[in-house]
């Protein structure tokens, strides 16, 4: 039987934004429907001038403010795509970038899978602090297929625990920052993380690796601002609406692959998370009394079936967090190194991928040899290591990538798992590319293995260790 090898598809690109003959572009929402990419118009206008750049690279003229002509307190920016999220400290950035850097600010939301709570309003936001402009992308599949599934062949996990969640987020958003950058004309890229975080390296490596060229802004390792007050008062002087919303206790960053949970009583490792934090989750005392079976179909080392149904990898990963979630499952909680230096304390939901990396591995017991699996296990742990230090487009992760795909070139075939209050088990698993041999295994004698040809192989195996002990005796 052949050896299958697979690649991964790559998702559909991304059709370029064309500005409206309006006096300012329309926001731009790009959905996938039926795996091909939609792209939906506002017909909002707003009579604040832009400049934007055609498909065609020709400039459509626009008239600028008076402040984006002469520059601001810090330099002069043309135009900065801004990663927008809609919340208090994004929308503050956009004044700020406006009244210190004199530049048009086009905000940037990328989906990938935080849910449609979260991006409600967000272009009457936007424009209400100051943006000319709001740029919407679904990654979700290309999230999933091209970042989650990499690293779930991979096998990769940081310090023991951690599935990598916000680390493989980060560089779809940026890379697809950097698109916009170049569709819309922008010298510059910006982004709310703290100087104190990872984020802020995931980010800016990804910018410099696809496009060096472009200006790097991060507000909160420049500005004045040291907390939630300040930025309200910022927002109130210079007329910015102050999003309502409830604010969490808790910092949150969701996405299709999991819900990570830090500060407040979290940031004293001796406390337990309190039941209502969990979001994706049920407690696992609280799950179903009865198991659930569910069988996992694997083509080359990613997950491609649930129970016989072929489903998209955001659509399967979607279901599984649904099941997970019921089950109890993929809840975390562990210190963790950051990249900067310092320990952070974090709980994360990850229900579907914690299921998906059970599966993956116990198929690899069928399908790789002992040597392989070493191998994979100490690159994996390096593997890991890149991606949470945001070191995604390294050519180190790059060919180690090409190994994992090797190498699972036969981790095909199918794991049914048991869920039961917050465990996963394996049940069964089957490969027509199994190393297993049940007439080998067998305590019976059979044709292939001798018993009796393990006393030669001990002989030779053990003689290191026999001459050492001869040589302390004297022998």
């Amino acid at each position: 039987m052949p050896l299958p090898m697979r690649r991964l598809a790559a998702a559909p690109s991304l059709p370029a934004v064309h500005p409206h003959d309006s006096p300012a572009p329309p926001s731009v929402r790009l959905r996938r429907q039926h795996g091909r990419v939609s792209m939906e118009r506002s017909s909002t206008t707003t009579s604040r001038g832009v400049s934007c750049v055609m498909a065609s690279g020709k400039e459509h003229a626009a008239t600028t403010s008076g402040d984006e002509k002469k520059g601001g307190l810090r330099g002069k920016l043309k135009k900065v795509v801004l990663a927008y999220s809609g919340g208090l400290d994004t929308s503050v950035i956009v004044p700020w970038l406006r009244e210190n850097y004199g530049c048009e600010v086009v905000c940037f939301t990328a989906d990938v899978g935080q849910g449609d709570i979260e991006l409600e309003g967000l272009e009457k936001k936007a424009k209400a602090s100051g943006a000319s402009q709001l740029v919407v992308k679904d990654l979700t599949e290309e999230f999933v297929g091209e970042y989650i599934y990499p690293c779930l062949r991979a096998g990769a996990v940081y310090e023991r625990k951690y599935l990598l969640g916000t680390s493989m987020a980060r560089p779809v958003i940026a890379k697809a920052m950097v698109d916009v950058a170049k569709e819309v004309g922008a010298d510059a890229v910006a982004h709310g993380c703290t100087g104190k975080g990872n984020d802020q390296v995931r980010f800016e490596l990804t910018f410099y690796a696809l496009n060096p060229e472009l200006k790097v802004v991060a507000p909160w390792r420049e500005w004045d601002i040291t907390g939630r007050e300040d930025a309200i008062e910022y927002a109130k002087k210079h007329n910015v609406p102050i999003p309502v919303s409830k604010k969490s206790i808790y910092s949150r960053d969701r996405n299709l692959w999991h819900l990570s949970h830090e500060g407040d009583i979290l940031e004293d490792p001796a406390n337990e998370p309190k039941e209502d934090m969990y979001m994706m989750s049920v407690s696992p005392e609280n799950a179903p009394s009865k198991p659930e079976y569910l069988e996992i179909g694997i083509v080359a080392g990613v997950p491609t079936s649930i129970n016989g149904k072929d489903l998209s990898p955001a659509t399967l990963l979607a279901k599984l967090n649904e099941i997970g979630g019921k089950h109890g499952i993929g809840r975390i909680d562990m210190v963790e190194n950051r990249l900067v230096g310092m320990k952070s304390r974090g709980v994360y939901e990850t229900p579907g991928g914690t299921i998906m990396a059970a599966a993956v591995r116990e198929l690899e017991s069928l399908t790789l040899d002992r040597e392989t699996m070493q191998w994979k296990d100490m690159l994996a742990l390096k593997y890991a290591e890149l991606v949470y230090a945001g070191r995604w487009f390294d050519p180190l992760r790059l060919s180690m990538d090409a190994f994992m795909e090797t190498i699972t070139a036969t981790t095909t075939g199918s794991v049914t798992l048991k869920l039961y209050k917050g465990s996963v088990t394996v049940a069964s698993r089957k490969s027509p590319y199994s190393l297993y041999r049940e007439d080998i295994s067998s305590f019976e004698n059979g044709e292939i293995y001798d018993q009796a040809d393990a006393e030669g192989f001990i002989r030779l195996y053990g003689l290191p260790t026999r001459v050492r002990a001869m040589l302390e005796k004297g022998i």
